[in-house]
């Protein structure tokens, strides 16, 4: 369905911005009125990472005139493969700093606003109130409860797109013409089961693909062009090069803006999401070393089993000396178990110390009651331990 243009035009665009977006000019559906709107809009972009990236770009080029950056995080080496608004010389600086002089690179008419701080259940609605549409880059599921139920309060549309290794999502969400995020997805799934792209990987140019339609519905809502995904999932295959839809309903009993909503405020997200689950939080409460402690073991002979159930393709990037591979599904599937020494004290490891808490209450439950797992994982290990090897 059409929709109206979310924002009234600007007075005029100058002779320097018409020569610059001429190519937008020119066409018909968007012409001098859906530039004028483009600058008078202000959009806010909720994270400067792989989808932030191409968004927060296009959305500079395209001339939308105040850009806001919410964002806490620090470059990384591992980000520079898809974050493609941060480049080498940025390593170590603010994302959002980074992002703001690469908008102002390729838009020096552009507004650019910085957030630098995590979005919270305590600011996410004094930030939002500021801006006409958000666009949602984040890939975790506690703040995208948090986008969603803050926009839903407030009233305001949102972008929304999510990258899992070659597979890509797109909607647009706004409950005063069609479903909300709780809609599509009335709960998180359950602590582990979905891995982060830091833990499953992405291919980098997905970003590209996923962030492009972000923008271009970005671009419609605001110009009231064409008809955006409202109601509707966009689904791409990168591996199958194929794009498919699938029609979102609004959920007259969702949570958050059906006709009898129980959520009325913001709530605890992480609590609402978990990172891991209560009995993982159970399991690990007295049962978690560090890697020094661990080092200190294998340097004394302790009669120890190390365990890494992390993927074969992490395995081969880094891991713990002597450490043997057992990923954490063959756990879960119950076909591991019997692999286990019966004389030998158990210490799981993976990426982080999210997974090994996971197969430790797995372990616990099958009766391997001395069973620890390494906090911080083979990245903590890495860090304190064998600072020369490679960490992803």
């Amino acid at each position: 369905m059409s929709l109206p243009p979310l924002v009234e035009p600007a007075a005029e665009l100058t002779v320097d911005e018409v020569r610059r977006y001429s190519r937008h000019l020119i066409i018909p559906d968007v012409g001098m009125d859906g530039q004028k709107r483009l600058k008078n809009a202000k959009v806010l972009a909720v994270g400067a990472g792989g989808l932030g990236s191409p968004t927060l770009m296009y959305l500079a080029a395209a001339g939308v005139g105040t850009l806001g950056i919410v964002e806490f995080d620090e470059v990384d080496e591992s980000n520079l493969q898809r974050q493609v608004i941060h480049s080498q010389a940025d390593i170590g600086r603010s994302k959002a700093e980074s992002a703001r002089d690469t908008i102002k690179g390729i838009n020096p008419y552009v507004d650019v606003v910085l957030h630098e701080e995590r979005l919270e259940a305590d600011n996410v609605m004094d930030i939002f109130r500021e801006y006409d549409l958000i666009v949602d880059g984040t890939d975790n599921f506690a703040t995208r409860y948090l986008v969603n139920d803050a926009c839903v309060l407030l009233n305001k549309p949102y972008v929304w797109g999510s990258i899992y290794r070659f597979d890509g999502q797109a909607s647009v969400f706004w409950s005063e013409h069609g479903p909300c995020y709780r809609c599509l997805y009335p709960e998180p799934p359950p602590p582990g089961m979905v891995p982060s792209c830091a833990e499953g990987g992405v291919l980098g140019v997905l970003c590209a693909s996923i962030g492009s339609i972000q923008t271009n519905e970005a671009i419609k809502l605001l110009a009231g062009i064409g008809e955006p995904l409202v109601g509707r999932l966009m689904i791409y295959d990168a591996l199958e090069m194929q794009y498919r839809q699938v029609k979102v309903r609004k959920d007259p009993d969702c949570a958050v803006c059906g006709e009898n909503p129980t959520v009325t405020e913001l709530i605890d997200y992480e609590a609402f999401c978990g990172v891991v689950s209560e009995e993982a939080q159970a399991a690990a409460a007295d049962s978690t070393i560090t890697p020094k402690q661990l080092k200190e073991w294998m340097d004394d002979g302790e009669n120890i089993e190390l365990i890494d159930v992390r993927e074969p393709n992490e395995f081969e990037i880094v891991s713990i000396p002597g450490a043997r591979l057992i990923p954490k599904n063959e756990f879960l599937m119950g076909s591991a178990l019997e692999s286990l020494p019966q004389d030998k004290k158990i210490v799981l490891n993976c990426k982080t110390g999210v997974r090994s808490a996971e197969v430790l209450a797995v372990l616990k439950s099958a009766g391997f009651s001395d069973a620890v797992h390494v906090g911080g994982g083979v990245i903590g290990w890495v860090n304190q331990i064998e600072p020369a090897k490679p960490v992803y």
